[in-house]
């Protein structure tokens, strides 16, 4: 459908359906039938409109998805770019080995005060408006960064553009999560992690694109291409609604009405789902501060936190924002020389990591979350484990130029096809309602963290136990992951964001007994 069905919805927000919402819908569920009050009691003819309808409802939803997701292509197109932009960086302004280090990782550490903030700034203006602020402070980030004259000012537009990506990494899986129905909530919360894929891929292109100016001339520009997603960010806001829960947690009870009757293609389901947000919402209201509730949690929102903290910094420390912005050095340590012969093969790495996700999408609702998570973990330590051996033990040559590219792209594949996504999506549906915006912030800053401290440490590392064995070390720490998704975290597939709720209210569930593989119904029951 595309942008040709954009119309008002009533409260100043322009939407994709093009189906009548609220009142005037003309579908009713009777007897378990949808039956159509517009004068025509022909089951085909009724058929074919609630098949219409539910076409519309995906595409709408789908919209949705990928307008919340395009913050991430910024995070995805700076770990991209950086990685060739740092060459004619260093370069042209002369700058240290530690400079490196810090003007790299920087960009992480500083995105975890965007991803504390903006938990805070959801829960006050909105979801979709705290991508509006992201977009916004990214923007300025990257101006100063595209005409700084010196390494000072480039830290500054680094500075700032980090914040501007900690709120959008935080904000956009809460909000698919919010708006998306159960069934296909994964795939679509899976969507800014195929962005940030994307990004990266874009980052790469755009390094090998522009490697052939100058030293002082390159870099800047392929800083300043990043500005462009941005603009569509602007338009998008304009387009999508607010999220439901947020709404009902605002009393704008009808407001929230008619996004779900725009998300939910089961029109019978929207009052159900909306007295479970209600709920939901109602047995949250506490006066208890929601930063006070999370630093000393009870029994089920510590579950939470563990699985949800836990589970983005495993996401980090095994190393993939290493692989991406030093891939580079990587190939350089197993024989490549050839500065456009570096940035072809990381164009390989941006291909296999964008490429494997949408097996991720496809998959994420049919089989589960913790299946691809023990996939993914596995063969990513299997993958770093081979990159080590590789460095270690080879000679500089054809063959090891060739496996340390094999497993290279076999990390990134394996990472896009568990961890990489699931982990976003795990961390914005185990939440309660209240707490959800602030929790995920939580597990961001987790996340940044993390990518930051590897970062700015693994050239220093390497310098001191070669590359070789920081892989060897990555693969360890990628072996612990496994055990850690065995223990602590459960299947949601196939659940309501409120009955994950009650998932963790059962310790044995969230231990690992049959229950996590989807037998929800006796916890519901109790």
């Amino acid at each position: 459908m595309g942008m040709a069905g954009v119309q008002e919805n009533g409260h100043g927000e322009m939407g994709l359906s093009d189906f009548p919402l609220g009142s005037k819908n003309k579908y009713k569920r009777m007897d378990s039938e949808f039956i159509n009050y517009d004068g025509d009691d022909d089951p085909l003819h009724n058929y074919h409109q609630l098949e219409k309808r539910k076409k519309s409802t995906r595409k709408y939803v789908y919209g949705c998805a990928v307008f919340a997701s395009l913050n991430n292509v910024l995070l995805g197109y700076d770990v991209g770019v950086m990685s060739g932009a740092i060459l004619f960086i260093q370069e042209d302004l002369k700058i240290t080995e530690v400079q490196q280090e810090v003007l790299v990782g920087v960009l992480s550490i500083i995105s975890l005060l965007g991803s504390l903030a903006g938990g805070r700034t959801s829960d006050a203006i909105g979801r979709k408006w705290t991508m509006g602020v992201a977009a916004v402070v990214f923007q300025i980030g990257a101006a100063v960064m595209t005409v700084a004259p010196s390494f000072e000012i480039l830290m500054v537009g680094r500075i700032l553009a980090g914040v501007g990506i900690g709120f959008g990494v935080m904000i956009a899986p809460v909000y698919i999560a919010e708006i998306s129905p159960t069934i296909a909530r994964g795939s679509l919360t899976s969507f800014p992690e195929i962005f940030i894929n994307l990004g990266i891929l874009l980052g790469y292109v755009s390094n090998y694109a522009f490697s052939g100016l100058s030293a002082h001339i390159s870099w800047r520009i392929m800083l300043a291409v990043g500005v462009l997603p941005s603009v569509f960010i602007g338009v998008a806001l304009f387009i999508i609604p607010e999220s439901p829960r947020w709404l009902v947690l605002q009393n704008r009870v009808e407001e929230a009405r008619s996004v779900l009757m725009k998300t939910n293609e089961n029109v019978s389901e929207i009052e159900e789902r909306l007295a479970e947000i209600q709920l939901a919402a109602g047995t949250s209201n506490t006066d208890k501060p929601v930063w006070r509730e999370l630093l000393s949690p009870p029994p089920a929102l510590r579950r939470m936190l563990i699985t949800g903290i836990g589970i983005q910094c495993f996401q980090q420390i095994t190393g993939i924002d290493a692989t991406v912005y030093y891939s580079p050095a990587i190939f350089k340590a197993a024989g490549i020389e050839d500065e456009s012969e570096l940035l072809a093969a990381t164009v390989a790495v941006g291909v296999s990591k964008t490429a494997f996700i949408l097996i991720a999408i496809i998959l994420i609702d049919k089989v589960g979350r913790k299946p691809l998570l023990y996939v993914s973990t596995i063969g990513m330590t299997t993958c770093l484990f081979g990159v080590g051996i590789t460095l270690i033990l080879m000679k500089e040559g054809s063959i090891s130029i060739a496996l340390a590219i094999l497993f290279v792209c076999g990390n990134v594949a394996f990472f896009s096809v568990g961890i990489g996504p699931v982990c976003w999506v795990l961390t914005s549906e185990i939440f309660p309602l209240r707490l959800r915006a602030q929790a995920s912030g939580l597990g961001a800053v987790g996340n940044r963290m993390c990518s930051g401290l590897i970062a700015m440490s693994f050239l220093s590392v390497s310098r001191a136990i070669t590359v070789g064995g920081t892989f060897l070390i990555f693969s360890v720490v990628s072996a612990l992951s496994i055990a850690f998704v065995y223990k602590y975290v459960p299947e949601t597939k196939g659940k309501s964001l409120e009955q994950i709720e009650l998932l963790f209210q059962d310790e044995y569930g969230f231990q690992g007994g049959e229950v996590q593989l989807g037998d929800v119904e006796h916890l519901v029951q109790k």
